[in-house]
């Protein structure tokens, strides 16, 4: 099936007499007949269902759709976004352990990493992502475990280079990690292009309409975790919580997955709510029609920013001469996603006076809506980076993170005209 017919036919298919749309288990927990059927299920003997905080039927039939959109084995949900990124790296690290992300990530991201995952022991180097590959290998250490980066950077809409970090990561024995949440796998999957593991805030363009949060994690199949079995002793060695079975010799291609629903959402409890993944699942039926337009109305509204005096720069890889267009044309030929950066002149008061000014494009957190939303990162996401972090993640001060919705994109325009005339 082509990606716009996964959207709405992979993942729930109702058989004979079943509801035609998919059901929502609102249950946390499920019975069975004999102590020894659940006892099976405890032992990872058996699958099946017992406890909502590791696995729910409607959950589960989402991911399924998910994970063959991005054309991986396995996948799973996450409470969040953040939720994703942290088990993605946690299920291969630990206290002692290295990864490489891209220093350009979302600032939720970069705190999670930078902050947060240090306190576990867990150190991360932060890289220009458009270093040529003999300076990135430098930052490769022995307990290296990951290389992670985003499809499109949040905010300032940078392309990554899948196949350079694809060869780097794959080089020194490590799983690629993508965060493809901008671009959806209707407009790149980047397991084509040597990514291992891809996540998703799926509160993002997968749902839609701003309804629930949540988070995926899918997994290629791809990385061989016993050939590299001295890195990775979760996934290689005997559990002993689950009376020594090793993840990568019992579950195969879907190790990975197995090992972070039966360890981390089983200590951790990040499930996302059967009601929230109903709700992504209209999202995703049309995702792909709503994809299309977002980047229809995201060229236009580039355009006529750039034309505009009192615009200083704009970035958006989908415009011709922008420094990221041959990357989004070779990665993304389909577009890229409804989101730009861009500055207004003036500088930071300026942009604020802009933003204020608007009338229906609305100064919320939240990005990659049906609906036309902005905000500042230097005053709002990334407010808790210092001056030298913002500079490295590449958020200059006057940035303007414009989420251009599926609005007619003659009132989108107009609203931004009237608002620069405030100026």
């Amino acid at each position: 099936m082509k990606i716009d017919t996964k959207c709405l036919h992979e993942g729930y298919k109702p058989a004979k007499g079943e509801p035609r749309q998919l059901p929502i288990y609102q249950s946390t927990t499920f019975k069975y007949d004999t102590s020894d059927e659940m006892g099976k299920l405890f032992d990872l003997e058996a699958s099946g269902y017992f406890y909502t905080r590791l696995q729910n039927p409607t959950n589960d039939m989402v991911a399924e759709k998910i994970c063959a959109m991005e054309g991986g084995v396995a996948a799973m949900l996450t409470s969040s976004g953040q939720a994703a990124n942290f088990y993605a790296i946690f299920n291969i690290c630990e206290s002692g352990d290295h990864f490489i992300a891209s220093s350009a990530i979302y600032g939720g991201t970069y705190n999670l990493f930078s902050v947060t995952m240090k306190k576990m022991g867990i150190e991360c180097t932060f890289v220009d992502q458009t270093l040529p590959e003999e300076e990135l290998a430098k930052y490769f250490k022995p307990n290296t475990k990951a290389v992670f980066g985003e499809t499109i950077t949040n905010p300032t809409v940078s392309i990554l280079d899948f196949e350079k970090f694809a060869r780097l990561a794959h080089s020194h024995g490590v799983p690629f990690i993508v965060d493809n949440t901008f671009a959806t796998p209707v407009n790149c999957r980047p397991f084509e292009w040597g990514a291992d593991i891809v996540t998703h805030s799926t509160t993002k363009y997968m749902d839609g309409q701003g309804v629930g949060v949540g988070g995926a994690i899918v997994d290629s199949g791809n990385f061989d975790w016993m050939a590299h079995a001295d890195k990775f002793p979760g996934l290689t060695t005997p559990d002993d919580s689950y009376h020594g079975i090793t993840y990568a010799e019992r579950f195969g291609k879907g190790a990975y997955i197995t090992k972070a629903t039966a360890q981390l959402m089983r200590d951790l409890g990040s499930i996302q709510a059967p009601q929230n993944a109903f709700y992504l699942n209209l999202g995703l039926e049309t995702l792909s029609v709503r994809m299309e337009r977002h980047c229809k109305n995201a060229l236009a509204v580039a355009e006529f920013l750039k034309s505009q005096e009192k615009i200083a720069w704009v970035h958006y890889a989908d415009l011709e001469g922008d420094e990221y267009h041959d990357l989004a044309k070779k990665y993304m030929p389909k577009g890229t996603c409804g989101v730009l950066a861009f500055g207004v002149a003036g500088g930071r008061e300026a942009s604020i006076k802009f933003m204020d000014s608007l009338k229906f494009a609305s100064i919320v957190t939240h990005v990659a809506d049906a609906k036309t939303c902005l905000l500042h990162p230097a005053s709002h996401t990334h407010r808790q980076l210092t001056e030298e972090q913002l500079i490295e993640a590449g958020v200059a001060p006057d940035l303007i993170r414009l989420s251009v919705g599926i609005e007619d994109v003659e009132d989108i325009i107009a609203d931004l005209k009237q608002a620069l005339e405030q100026i």
